[in-house]
């Protein structure tokens, strides 16, 4: 069993997650994340890190009960501390219960905003539904939570912004805007799935900025899935290595990335590219 764990007390814990799907030929299933166990502690940022098709997205996914149609949990436990202090298991949870735990206890931010956030609603409206569903308030005191919130994430003139459509943002703001809904019910994990791969090296930059602050302000616990091991030697706490849907390796950051112990991990380091230097290709999950 692969796991990462610290002397402190974790708030998310998940241990042997196991996903399938069908097989394209007879009734056999597929396991495409096999045996994932690894813990979040609070106010930590933990990295996931491998090749698309490593299964990370799927985990993540898994935690928020939104895998795809054929996606199975086979096996597995995660438990999760909410903001009471009580203990629940996620993958355990019926539809009902896993909508009030998603939002309010745990929220997602995806890849690209510009296909998450809905086109034809402002994102004020987009940002009071989430408000709404998970409170009681208001529809004028779910509308100032939402301008709080895109102004917490540095969008200026909130109030104003509220009434734009995602096209009217760029992609850095589209961006802020997604956090901003996430974070509007004061969750107390932040999935961010590739949460700058669309953005230009400034405003990647002004993003992870943007959640170091929000988990020193908030207490906020956050689990990163990248591909760039330099945002991971600059932000996370620690790091979880992924390859064909298993943990390979696992460790603070600097235990990972200064003396790692596996080839595939290795590999990946000896592939970030430097200025001057020609560096070797990493084979791809099938031709390893």
């Amino acid at each position: 069993m692969s796991h990462f764990s610290t002397t402190c007390v974790p708030i998310l814990s998940v241990r042997d997650l196991t996903i399938s799907f069908p097989s394209r030929c007879g009734s056999d299933r597929v396991r495409v994340v096999r045996n994932v166990s690894f813990e979040l502690t609070e106010r930590s940022i933990l990295s996931i890190v491998g090749e698309s098709g490593s299964g990370e997205s799927l985990t993540a996914l898994s935690l928020t009960g939104l895998l795809p149609a054929g996606a199975k949990i086979e096996e597995g436990r995660a438990e999760f501390q909410t903001k009471e202090k009580n203990s629940i298991e996620l993958f355990g949870l019926n539809e009902s219960s896993r909508r009030r735990v998603r939002g309010r206890e745990l929220a997602m931010i995806f890849q690209e905003p510009m296909s998450s956030l809905n086109p034809v609603l402002t994102i004020g409206e987009q940002i009071t539904e989430a408000v709404r569903l998970h409170t009681s308030v208001s529809p004028r005191e779910a509308r100032d939570r939402a301008a709080d919130a895109l102004q917490s994430v540095g969008i200026t003139d909130p109030v104003s912004r509220l009434r734009q459509y995602p096209h009217e943002f760029s992609g850095g703001m589209r961006q802020r805007a997604m956090i901003a809904m996430a974070l509007s019910c004061t969750p107390r994990i932040l999935i961010a799935d590739e949460p700058t791969t669309a953005l230009d090296v400034t405003v990647q930059a002004q993003v992870l900025d943007l959640l170091c602050r929000l988990r020193d302000e908030r207490g906020l616990s956050i689990i990163l899935i990248t591909h760039d091991l330099r945002l991971v030697a600059r932000r996370a706490d620690a790091v979880c290595v992924m390859q064909r849907g298993e943990i390979v390796e696992h460790g603070s950051r600097a235990q990972v990335l200064e003396s790692p112990t596996h080839q595939y991990t290795r590999s990946l380091l000896a592939c970030v590219p430097r200025i001057g230097e020609r560096r070797p290709r990493l084979a791809t999950i099938a031709e390893a």
